[in-house]
């Protein structure tokens, strides 16, 4: 076995693992406020939220070839690698995926201790940038596309980052001053009890739709290290195994349920009654489903947030934390930036060492911060045993 394929197998393990991280970090988005509002038992709405992520990332391609052909440029039109980027056999092109990864991982893991829905998207793109610009240049990235169209990382990545939660926030705005308004005069037992049962059907649609969109990202990075390595050349489709592996490890992921993420989704920021959650679910369903559509690798934890906030704006005299909102926007802001400049580092430290040793420099550290970020979680563990308790905002400071 050649030092290439090593090293493309450490790749595709630590795709997954992002994925798997995917997965349980952005549980919340379909489920969170399901589960706040008891319309689904804990347990039940992440096994659910789990078969519906696999489902839907049999539906689509677009995110996936959106990853692959308009962030990094490192392969030709037809699909081939750029020879000038084959140096050491192509081992500096699989580095920079690797060194990408663990920079997006990290950042998920450390969010997840935090308890804040950040991004793993971002977490994963920032990665990616941060690598190739350390080892490519800033010329390695695909900022605007062609430029004749709103394309690579402007137009598919930035610009739906800012706009998607704006607009998923009106959606569910509008919604839920519409749903109490038409519901004036009805006993809110009825209501409540009512749109509890509508939850089931909207939360379900928020998770086909996750995985419609996050499970395509780590489909388009491995396709990207098969790229690199010359083992793929179609930039129009996707291997039908990197689909299945890539599919179970965001579903896996999306079962064992990101507690303190759903906490902060489900409690911290708004006090959400049942009409509110059907509607903050139905607008974010609408916005990821276009978006994927249109090939947008948006974060599905800004889509949610923005809406969950909108529902706090909807209804009149609604408690809305907007403290905890702001420390999301903080960590909205800074995982690209901080994503990037882990996978910088991550690159540098494996460059400087050297080809199989250096990847697994690399590959070591990832699972010894891991470890840390693991074991320190244990000191105040959330879980679908307190995930419904009184919002306290120590929670979101769980990692004390």
């Amino acid at each position: 076995m050649t030092e290439t394929t090593v090293i493309l197998v450490l790749v595709i393990v630590t795709a997954l693992g992002f994925d798997f991280t995917n997965g349980f970090h952005d549980t919340a988005n379909a489920m969170a406020t399901s589960i706040a509002t008891r319309a689904l038992r804990p347990r039940v709405a992440v096994l659910l939220s789990g078969i519906l992520n696999l489902v839907g990332a049999f539906l689509s391609v677009e995110v996936a070839l959106t990853v692959t052909n308009a962030v990094v440029k490192i392969q030709n039109s037809n699909g081939t690698p750029k020879q000038e980027l084959l140096g050491n056999g192509g081992l500096d092109l699989l580095l920079i995926v690797l060194a990408g990864l663990v920079g997006g991982i990290v950042w998920n893991l450390l969010t997840w201790l935090l308890g804040l829905p950040s991004s793993s998207s971002h977490a994963l793109f920032g990665g990616l940038l941060g690598a190739t610009i350390a080892g490519l240049g800033w010329s390695g990235v695909n900022w605007n596309g062609d430029g004749t169209q709103l394309d690579g990382l402007v137009g598919k990545v930035l610009l739906p980052a800012v706009m998607s939660p704006i607009i998923a926030g009106i959606v569910a705005t509008v919604g839920t001053w519409l749903i109490y308004r038409v519901t004036v005069g009805v006993a809110q037992q009825f209501t409540d009890n009512g749109f509890r049962w509508g939850q089931i059907g909207s939360a379900s649609l928020v998770s086909l739709a996750h995985g419609t969109n996050d499970a395509q990202k780590t489909m388009g990075v491995i396709t990207l290290a098969l790229i690199a390595t010359g083992d793929w050349t179609d930039t129009r489709s996707i291997p039908l195994w990197v689909k299945v592996a890539c599919a179970l490890s965001i579903a896996i992921g999306t079962y064992l349920g990101g507690w303190r993420i759903i906490r902060t989704m489900g409690k911290g920021l708004v006090e959400i009654a049942p009409p509110q959650g059907m509607a903050a679910e139905s607008g974010s369903a609408a916005v990821i489903l276009v978006s994927s559509h249109l090939g947008f690798a948006l974060s599905t934890t800004h889509v949610v947030t923005g809406s969950i906030l909108g529902t706090g704006v909807g209804k009149r005299g609604a408690l809305v934390r907007w403290a905890v909102a702001g420390r999301m926007v903080i960590a909205w802001l800074t995982t690209l930036p901080a994503a990037a400049v882990v996978g910088g580092v991550m690159w540098w430290l494996g460059h400087v060492v050297g080809g199989l040793a250096g990847a697994f420099v690399v590959f070591v550290i990832l699972l010894l911060l891991a470890g840390y970020m693991y074991l320190r979680s244990r000191h105040k563990p959330v879980d679908h045993t307190n995930v419904n308790e009184a919002w306290e905002d120590s929670f979101a400071r769980a990692a004390r």
